[in-house]
């Protein structure tokens, strides 16, 4: 069984692959490091240096390397610059996916999991995010997102795909020392940043109708994440009944001031953050139930928050 996973030197790709190596899967890896970076792919994984948009060169890597199903994270990922380049984002995200699923249909391919986003909800009403949430995007990503899983679907019935897409929430963490978040936009490289930098970090906005007056948002490590991607792929190629759409939501989430909380015990720099205006956007609580996933995919939550921080604290690029 080897599986294609297109965005595979970026940080979650970089991650799915490794649990593919270590579930005893081979994986291949396309992507044009325009985010990710070559020394995130394993040694002997193949590795073809392309864009998505590249449908010739994709559908050549599908046949050579007798892809059984694929894994689609490549995209542009940015949801707040989005709205500067949303002709950009549209191309990335929803062009590249046409172009992926016309190789997987010259190749005759009908597997794929899907890297949606909770971006596809928009700022919810409710303190709980379930599947059944109404979708309302504010951002080109997030619709490009949305997009994407209408193509799965109507991919499904003009070439009989198998598919699942999974809506992800806020990914942090590291399982591989040598693999890091290197997002300008997530808070935590953000945090990690500034420490190593001797800046304090900073909050924006501690007036919400939260707990602690901070933003509450669902953080899920990276490596539980992968796991479920691996348990997908092979559910879809043993001809398992998947939903179409799965949340991997811890059902619980954090603030932001408990992050920042986290980071000092267990970096063990001892600072005040800096509190600063709210940012345009910024919904005071979006946490999701992930009780689907963990019906269907084994989805866990296997690390504790600090665990988390320290994973990232401890794969951070130095120098």
């Amino acid at each position: 069984m080897t599986f294609l996973v297109t965005g595979g030197a970026g940080y979650i790709g970089s991650h799915v692959v490794h649990a593919f190596r270590e579930a005893g899967l081979a994986a291949v890896v396309v992507d044009d490091l325009s985010s990710g970076h070559r020394d995130f792919v394993p040694d002997g994984v193949p590795f073809v240096d392309c864009s998505v948009l590249d449908t010739q060169v994709v559908t050549k890597a599908l046949v050579e390397h007798d892809v059984e199903g694929v894994v689609h994270l490549a995209g542009f990922k940015y949801a707040g610059v989005s709205v500067a380049r949303p002709f950009h984002t549209y191309e990335q995200n929803v062009q590249g996916t046409v172009s992926l699923l016309q190789a997987m249909e010259a190749a005759q391919i009908d597997k794929i999991v899907f890297s949606s986003s909770a971006a596809v909800y928009g700022t919810p009403d409710v303190d709980l995010v379930t599947e059944e949430t109404p979708t309302h995007p504010e951002s080109p990503y997030g619709e490009s997102k949305l997009i994407g899983e209408w193509l799965m679907s109507d991919a499904s019935r003009a070439m009989l795909l198998h598919h699942t897409s999974l809506r992800y929430f806020n990914v942090v963490g590291s399982a591989v020392a040598s693999l890091y978040d290197s997002s300008p936009h997530n808070l935590f490289p953000l945090v990690i940043e500034a420490l190593d930098d001797g800046r304090t970090p900073v909050i924006h906005g501690d007036d919400y109708a939260t707990p602690d007056g901070t933003c509450v948002r669902d953080y899920v490590h990276v490596a539980d994440l992968a796991a479920a991607h691996v348990v997908a792929a092979q559910k879809l190629v043993a001809g398992d009944e998947l939903e179409k759409v799965y949340n991997l939501g811890s059902g619980d989430g954090v603030s932001v001031r408990q992050v920042m909380t986290a980071v000092a015990e267990v970096t063990g720099v001892d600072f005040e953050p800096e509190i600063g205006p709210r940012r345009p956007g910024d919904p005071a609580r979006i946490v999701a139930s992930g009780e689907l996933a963990a019906r269907d995919l084994g989805w866990t939550m296997r690390h504790s928050v600090e665990q988390m921080v320290r994973s990232a604290w401890e794969a951070r690029p130095r120098g």
